[in-house]
C-alpha cells in the first residue's frame, strides 16, 4: 500500500490540464471492460469444461482483451490518479490542501474540474472547487 508521503499530489491546473488523456484513457479502458464482460459467459463455460479439454474459440481475444484492459489502468495509474468507479468513470486527484490531502473528484462526462471531496468522504461528499483551491495552484 502506498504511504500519504509517497502519493503524487495534483494541483487544480495540472489535475485540468491531465483531463482530456484522462478522458480517452477512460473511454478505451470502459471500452476494454465491456468487452471482457461481454466474453466472461464464454470463458465461464470453457472453464467448466476445462476437465473434458473442452477450450474456447473465444480464449485469445479474452486474453487480448484483458491485456489491453490492464495496459490502459496501469498507464493511468502511473499518472498519480486513483480510479474509483470504472463504470462510472469516477477518479481522483490526490490535492495538497491546507496541509492535508484531499481528493479533486472528477467523472467520465463531466466538462471541467469542479468537485472535490474529504478522503474518507467519497462521492457522496463532493463539494464545489472554490477560490481557496484555485489560489491553492
Amino acid at each position: 500500500m502506498r504511504r500519504m508521503e509517497d502519493t503524487k499530489t495534483f494541483t487544480v491546473s495540472e489535475a485540468r490540464a491531465a483531463l482530456p488523456n484522462l478522458r480517452a484513457l477512460l473511454v478505451e479502458l470502459q471500452s476494454e471492460r465491456s468487452a471482457l464482460i461481454s466474453l466472461h459467459p464464454h470463458i465461464n463455460l470453457a472453464r467448466a469444461r476445462a476437465e473434458q479439454n473442452g477450450g474456447s474459440p473465444f480464449g485469445e481475444r479474452y486474453l487480448d482483451h484483458a491485456f489491453a484492459f490492464a495496459m490502459l489502468l496501469d498507464e493511468i495509474e502511473q499518472t498519480g490518479v486513483i480510479i474509483k468507479d470504472f463504470n462510472a468513470g469516477l477518479v481522483d486527484f490526490p490535492h495538497e490542501h491546507e496541509g492535508r490531502i484531499v481528493y479533486l473528484c472528477w467523472k467520465l462526462g463531466e466538462d471541467d474540474l469542479s468537485w472535490w471531496h474529504e478522503i474518507d468522504d467519497g462521492f457522496a461528499g463532493r463539494q464545489p472547487i472554490g477560490e481557496a483551491f484555485e489560489r491553492s495552484n
